[in-house]
């Protein structure tokens, strides 16, 4: 298994996910100036427009959730894994060090599995007892994916919003043209 702290990572692995936030805050922008623009300008076309591209937005919400929760176990178990892994490699050389058994005690917490004994220069110093990894790591995954989900639901619920709110004007701008 890679140390995870070496230093012969390349960049590009790291800012992966600051692209995906990035190019996923420009969509959003673009969709929410044509919604805007669709609205100054009474335009229908363009209303509907942002209506579709939230409702593909919602979709794909929809879906990563459900993955997200489908998903949450296999998630768990493989860093479970990768723990595991770590920690076998530490026992192997103890001489080497791991700075991947280092970063999982300090993230998590925790130290060792059933006993800390054997791994304890790698735990962190503030840490009070022993607390068992496996658990840890189980427990933090599933509360942050809890609050990823809230979260998750949250924006859903607005984007539920938009969708009404560019429908409802939509049909207001096909009203008053009607009367007119």
């Amino acid at each position: 298994m890679k140390d995870f702290s070496s230093e012969d990572k390349s960049p590009e692995y790291f800012y992966m996910g600051l692209y995906v936030l990035v190019g996923a805050g420009a969509l959003m922008m673009a969709v929410g100036f044509f919604g805007c623009c669709g609205a100054m300008r009474e335009s229908q076309c363009v209303l509907g427009s942002f209506f579709t591209c939230l409702l593909v937005i919602f979709a794909a919400e929809v879906t990563t959730g459900v993955f997200a929760f489908i998903g949450k176990g296999v998630a768990i178990r493989h860093v479970q894994t990768m723990y595991e892994e770590a920690y076998n490699d530490y026992l192997k050389d103890r001489e080497k060090g791991n700075g991947t058994l280092i970063t999982f005690h300090s993230t998590f917490q925790c130290c060792g599995k059933e006993s800390s004994e054997q791994v304890q220069p790698t735990c962190p110093k503030e840490l009070l007892g022993h607390k068992n990894c496996i658990d840890e790591i189980e427990a933090i995954i599933s509360v942050k994916l809890q609050l990823i989900g809230i979260v998750g639901i949250g924006i859903a619920g607005l984007t539920i919003f938009g969708m009404i709110f560019s429908m409802v004007l939509c049909c207001a701008i096909r009203n008053s043209r009607d009367v007119i």
